[in-house]
């Protein structure tokens, strides 16, 4: 599951750098909220952020064009971390003194969630004695303040008040969320989605794979710090922007040549893809408009065998099995004969784990025998679980 931050964006001139930060933080797979004050969009506008979060960004106490919920509390109960950036004199003022006058101050009083706060403003008002007093009792109130540096500032002047830069804020996120970046430093291929074998000019033979599943098994590799490149055959879902590579595909054996020709320089390999099993013999050119159309069919390449035959030592492979009848005893024929190292089982006739829903239903079996099943979790939970069980390989 996605971790839930809030940005709240005060007016100054910083605010530009936010836009910079949302972005880090969504590629980092961050459910990233944006909470404006008035002055803020004088600054940048809320489409902007509407468009780097993917999220509506709020701006209002009073709107009435969503459906009704007290949301500066739900906003404070959901949010795990609260960053403001850039932090004017004038917040600060407010929520040391315990004034809730807009929504950003209001929800940020109401939550009890880690807070983040990155002062940015002209130098004397930094230094102003009033400032300190209250920038000493936000912080006893235990905000983080990640104090601002010396630099050339948008009146002119050189001096203290220059907002941290964005990098910065999102390594002191991730120490709030103690977000997980155990494959740091780890290459992944994942494969998603069908293939696709053409009859004629106008037909061809596939299945009913969404990709769903090998889309959140990479993005969830890429938030915890994997290097990820994704083959990606026929999806109804939109790549993670913190994918590093998207190699499409259309056939299967497009499929086997991008594979195998990355799978030995990579540390994992996970065939989430539902490669089509049979080709026609003959493909016709043109479209067939015959009454009766005969298809002689042969076998495709074994994708997944081929990277069990030429894998390292070190590279792991994950293999996936969707069954209608003996589960687990095909799924461990499977992995035997691909001399893969993990298999995600499925039976697709169980409702919540067939093709096209947001949820499954798996049991995974490593090579040391051990079986381990789950209940219905959604996809992004079930990657997250088979990340970690390759953790105990």
């Amino acid at each position: 599951m996605k971790r839930k931050v809030l940005v709240g964006v005060t007016g100054g001139i910083a605010a530009y750098k936010s836009c910079y930060l949302v972005s880090a933080l969504v590629k980092l797979g961050c459910d990233v909220h944006v909470l404006m004050t008035d002055h803020a969009r004088e600054f940048v506008s809320a489409m902007t952020f509407e468009t780097l979060s993917h999220n509506p960004v709020i701006t209002n106490m009073f709107r009435r064009d969503r459906e009704w919920e007290v949301e500066h509390v739900s906003l404070a109960k959901s949010s795990e971390v609260i960053v403001v950036a850039p932090a004017t004199a004038n917040f600060f003022a407010k929520v040391a003194h315990g004034i809730c006058d807009d929504m950003l101050t209001t929800t940020y009083l109401a939550s009890s969630a880690p807070k983040i706060l990155c002062p940015a403003m002209n130098t004397g008002m930094y230094e102003d004695a009033v400032f300190q007093e209250n920038l000493a009792k936000v912080r006893a109130s235990g905000a983080e303040i990640l104090s601002p540096v010396t630099g050339r500032l948008a009146c002119g002047d050189v001096g203290v008040g220059k907002m941290v830069e964005p990098d910065e804020i999102v390594e002191a996120v991730k120490r709030a969320l103690a977000l997980r970046l155990d494959f740091a430093g780890k290459r992944v291929l994942v494969t998603a989605g069908a293939t696709v074998e053409e009859i004629d000019g106008v037909r061809y033979l596939s299945n009913h794979s969404s990709g769903k599943m090998g889309a959140a098994i990479a993005e969830r590799f890429a938030d915890r710090g994997a290097t990820v490149t994704l083959v990606a055959g026929n999806m109804t879902v939109k790549p993670a922007d913190n994918i590093s590579e998207v190699i499409r595909v259309r056939s299967t054996h497009d499929l086997y040549e991008a594979v195998t020709s990355r799978a030995e320089a990579v540390d994992y390999v996970v065939m989430a893809a539902a490669p089509a099993d049979y080709t026609p013999v003959r493909p016709f050119a043109q479209k067939v408009k015959s009454d009766r159309l005969t298809l002689e069919l042969v076998k495709t390449e074994d994708v997944a065998a081929a990277v069990g035959r030429i894998k390292g030592a070190g590279t792991k492979l994950v293999i996936f099995s969707a069954e209608t009848e003996d589960l687990l005893v095909n799924a461990k024929g499977k992995l035997e004969r691909k001399n893969a190292d993990l298999v995600v089982a499925n039976d697709v006739t169980q409702e919540g784990a067939g093709f096209g829903v947001d949820t499954n239903i798996v049991t995974m079996i490593d090579r040391d025998g051990g079986v381990y099943p789950y209940e219905k979790m959604t996809k992004i939970e079930v990657a997250d679980a088979i990340l970690d069980r390759l953790r105990t390989l």
